[in-house]
């Protein structure tokens, strides 16, 4: 990401207008505006896989896919973004809304250049939403799905998935996000399914 001002500062009007005039998208916090780069080549084809598996998983169940272009209000007046894939069964979370408020599960494709800000940075500001129950970090360099997943008792945990025959399943909430879904035609082998030489 790449901040586009360094010294104005905009306010969240001043933000949803450039929005709404701009080709790129931006995220928003407290003032200070970045461009986010567009992924290309294996994380738009890895976005697009889930988002596929996902409306595959949940059609006819109430709930709405969307991917990249549609923005989150994280933190009302101070962080906005758009996460890469996000998954809502709220009814004002509506196609007709320009942003969306209430997620149960987002997913960021991580690249080099946003690994670390979507494992930490964005990570520490989605689990303020309170409808966010699942966060998917997935990998385009190696078979790797991270799932963090909200527990009745608020504490997040961690399931690293690895495996050709692994998958998200979320029977709660009617979602199976296999694996071999998410890595179709990325030219990619589980390294955990490698026969050992």
């Amino acid at each position: 990401m790449e901040q586009i001002a360094t010294t104005r500062r905009y306010t969240v009007e001043e933000y949803f207008a450039l929005e709404e005039a701009s080709e790129e998208r931006h995220l928003f916090y407290r003032g200070e505006v970045f461009a986010m780069s567009g992924g290309v080549g294996g994380h738009k084809l890895t976005v697009l896989n889930c988002v596929m598996s996902l409306r595959n998983s949940l059609r006819g169940k109430g709930c709405r896919v969307y991917a990249e272009n549609v923005r989150l209000a994280v933190l009302r007046g101070e962080l906005y973004t758009y996460p890469d894939v996000m998954v809502t069964y709220h009814p004002n979370d509506s196609p007709d809304q320009v942003m969306m408020h209430h997620p149960v599960l987002l997913i960021e494709v991580l690249s080099p250049g946003t690994e670390s800000h979507d494992r930490v940075w964005k990570f520490s500001r989605y689990t303020q939403l309170s409808s966010l129950q699942h966060y998917l970090l997935v990998s385009v360099n190696n078979w790797l799905v991270e799932w963090y997943r909200r527990e009745p008792s608020g504490v997040w945990s961690y399931t690293p998935l690895a495996s050709q025959d692994d998958a998200v399943t979320i029977s709660e909430l009617g979602i199976v996000l296999p694996l071999a879904d998410i890595y179709t035609e990325l030219d990619m082998v589980p390294q955990l399914d490698k026969p050992r030489t």
